[in-house]
């Protein structure tokens, strides 16, 4: 056993005293301003290193061959196997630690990328390269820019750090800090960042993009902004070529040009085709005048122009109007549901092949229901200005003491003002049924009476005077002596159990809802220092380097963010890293 760790002990020590093994046309020796160093130039032929599987290229070297350590001028090319060449001004390389510095147009290639800097450090034991003071890496299909960056060749990983910018003829990235993946084309993002383009702005303060296939997904406080629409919500997916994005889990669709909003759970946003699809809890919101109309449905679908909005529900369609008096209240419910924004109208429909989405419309205390009905807004004050109910028309009014206002017929035509139901007209086969009061409020009797047609006016909600054309037959009957049977004329349905009195009150009787979880996008791991301690007599790159040894420590902003400096954030308003390197010659 001690042979055998003696053995390896020494394979280790000769590893890392490996001599560097060099080549050149010229060598001279100055002792004076270059004591116990070689001078190695170029003549015919560049200078040239070979250690441990790098070799290096240069015009001019000064070369400590007891040291293990050189440092090279002039047209530098170093490549480590096929996968890392860099070219510089100047090189220092120390072969006991395996530690390289480049500076002055340092480039270096990797398949999928190149790296250009003006000073980078290389770790060959780590196989990490660094720099701090600004750096561009061009990809195949984007430029990355950072104040700090980190290679890491096992990965064939970049991690920008501060300022960090993405360019690609098609977008332009913003982030606080960045991992990027050269073969892939993957990247992370931390901290807030924007993907602005011509046609969208994403932000995120974490997410994914794939700068390849250009689509991605973003948490935290993500939202993707159009030209006229911004969509948020816990998780968003994003796809430029298809002009396509989703979001999923408390989704918020605002339309900044109508001053409307839709709520939801899960939507869908095609920016060519302007439409918006959402379901799962869907509420859209219309800001009229000073009012604002509520829609509640399974799912709700917004398509065309900004001035030519149509809004589509199905599914047991929940309206709800409410203005700032909160003394006008309007609501109703239906099968389905059509509004056009441009003319201001929407239709109440049923759809159901069972008939149980029979629309109903409640204005105060008044119940109107048909097989559909049509709203018509003044497209100009934004205010209702009639409505239509048409087929098997129904109007309903919950008598002040008992029982209950009846009118019926073919149709039904109601004016509004103010959004107050002021009159109602109805036509064809009118038949009513009203109990009778005095001015004391005394009931003196139920009248049922068959016309032509019936016009009716309300004030404050109630019925005021009734006026009958072509009456066919009309009876005033005393309470005892109507029939308790007889009170209710064919069709009648009271529904206000169905009522909806609040915005909160669209959602009452919506089965429970189970919301997908979110698989986030986790924080980077601490990355290990670059730069290791190390003892005074034992430095990076030798005592004859050109660099100060305080260069080779670790700074503030050399690592990214981790969770604990998140929670902390413990270097949000920190100022940018910058790197000058100094130099002792």
């Amino acid at each position: 056993m001690i042979v055998f760790f003696l053995v390896c002990s020494i394979q280790v020590l000769a590893q890392q005293n490996q001599e560097i093994n060099y080549d050149s046309d010229r060598t001279l020796k100055n002792e004076q301003r270059y004591p116990g160093a070689l001078i190695l130039s170029k003549v015919d032929n560049q200078v040239y290193f070979d250690h441990d599987g790098i070799e290096v290229w240069c015009d001019n070297a000064v070369f400590y061959k007891n040291a293990n350590f050189f440092k090279a001028y002039g047209n530098i090319r170093m490549q480590q196997g096929d996968s890392v060449r860099m070219t510089s001004n100047y090189a220092e390389y120390n072969g006991n630690t395996e530690f390289a510095f480049a500076s002055g147009n340092v480039r270096m290639e990797r398949p999928q990328t190149t790296l250009e800097t003006d000073s980078l450090f290389f770790d060959r034991i780590k196989q990490q390269a660094y720099y701090r003071s600004g750096g561009k890496v061009t990809d195949t299909a984007s430029v990355l820019t950072s104040t700090v960056g980190r290679y890491y060749m096992d990965q064939d990983k970049y991690s920008f750090v501060n300022q960090v910018v993405v360019t690609n003829p098609e977008y332009t990235i913003n982030s606080e800090q960045l991992d990027f993946y050269s073969e892939s084309g993957h990247a992370y993002l931390y901290g807030p960042s924007t993907i602005e383009s011509e046609t969208s702005t994403v932000y995120c303060e974490r997410g994914f993009y794939d700068t390849r296939a250009d689509n991605g997904y973003f948490v935290k406080n993500s939202q993707i902004n159009y030209d006229n629409r911004i969509l948020k919500g816990d998780s968003l997916y994003f796809n430029r070529g298809k002009s396509f994005a989703s979001a999923t889990n408390n989704i918020r669709v605002i339309d900044t040009i109508n001053d409307s909003r839709v709520t939801g759970h899960y939507a869908e946003v095609y920016r060519d085709k302007d439409s918006v699809f959402i379901t799962k809890r869907a509420m859209a919101a219309s800001l009229q005048d000073r009012d604002t109309l509520f829609i509640h449905s399974d799912t709700i679908m917004i398509t065309g122009k900004p001035e030519k909005r149509i809004i589509r529900g199905y599914y047991d369609v929940r309206i709800f109007k409410e203005d700032q008096t909160g003394e006008n209240p309007m609501s109703g419910r239906s099968d389905s549901i059509y509004s056009d924004q441009k003319s201001g109208l929407t239709k109440l429909i049923n759809m159901s092949r069972f008939g149980n989405g029979k629309p109903v419309l409640w204005s105060g205390e008044n119940q109107m229901s048909g097989d559909s009905i049509h709203l018509q807004s003044n497209t100009k004050t934004e205010q209702l200005d009639s409505l239509l109910v048409f087929d098997n028309a129904f109007l309903i009014q919950k008598d002040t003491i008992e029982g209950y206002n009846q009118l019926r017929g073919k149709e039904l035509t109601g004016y509004f003002v103010d959004n107050e139901l002021q009159k109602v007209v109805i036509n064809k086969n009118t038949e009513t049924l009203n109990y009778m009061r005095n001015e004391d409020s005394d009931l003196i009797g139920i009248n049922k009476t068959l016309a032509s047609s019936v016009e009716i006016f309300f004030n404050e909600q109630q019925i005021q005077d009734i006026y009958y054309y072509n009456q066919v037959d009309g009876t005033l009957t005393p309470e005892e002596d109507f029939p308790p049977n007889a009170r209710q004329l064919q069709g009648f349905n009271w529904r206000g159990e169905e009522r909806i009195t609040s915005k909160e009150s669209l959602f009452e009787g919506d089965p429970p809802l189970k919301l997908p979880k979110i698989k986030g996008i986790p924080l980077p791991d601490e990355p290990d220092e670059f730069f290791d301690e190390r003892e005074d007599d034992d430095p990076l790159l030798n005592e004859n380097s050109r660099l100060d040894p305080k260069v080779l420590k670790n700074q503030d902003l050399d690592s990214l963010k981790t969770k604990q400096e998140v929670q902390k954030d413990s270097i949000k308003n920190d100022p940018p890293a910058t790197d000058s390197i100094k130099a002792k010659e």
